[in-house]
């Protein structure tokens, strides 16, 4: 039996796990886009069918959860800026499928984690859309000197391919 100290420790590895496990999903989503992008002959009709098959996924995960019911009153009560999600979404699959190709996946994925560490420390630090602030101290801004070079040095061998 866990005691009360252990039981947040194995919740917390738990969740780094399952955000680890939707790391291995994005880049594996890149790589399997870019082959039906082959397979298919057009990126466009390749992210299409990328978004189709998630919508039906979310549709039914939404359709089987407990409670959740979505209503015209709730969608009118939204802002306009929360349904941007959808177009940066196309935008993110619509580059990676260009860029995977060209750049290689590890590239890729590690210039994506880049701009999603610039993003993410930006919004913390001046407590955008809603997030709590919290300051980009000298530590974290270390750490994201590191992940640039972490993505210079995995694109370094091969060079800038044009």
């Amino acid at each position: 039996m866990l005691g009360n100290l252990q039981v947040p420790l194995v919740l917390s590895l738990f969740s780094y796990a399952l955000v680890i496990a939707a790391g291995v999903s994005v880049a594996l989503q890149q790589v399997m886009n870019a082959n039906l992008r082959a397979e298919l002959g057009s990126p466009w009709w390749a992210a299409f069918a990328s978004y189709l098959v998630g919508m039906v996924t979310m549709l039914v995960a939404a359709l089987a959860a407990p409670a959740t019911h979505l209503t015209f009153a709730t969608v009118r009560n939204t802002s306009w800026a929360s349904w941007t999600g959808g177009l940066l979404g196309a935008t993110f699959i619509a580059i990676a499928i260009f860029m995977v190709p060209r750049l290689g996946a590890a590239a890729v994925l590690a210039l994506i984690v880049v701009g999603q560490m610039i993003c993410s420390l930006t919004v913390d630090h001046f407590g955008l859309f809603g997030i709590a602030q919290r300051s980009a101290d000298p530590l974290r801004l270390v750490g994201t000197a590191l992940l640039i070079s972490g993505v210079v040095l995995i694109q370094w061998p091969q060079g800038i391919r044009t």
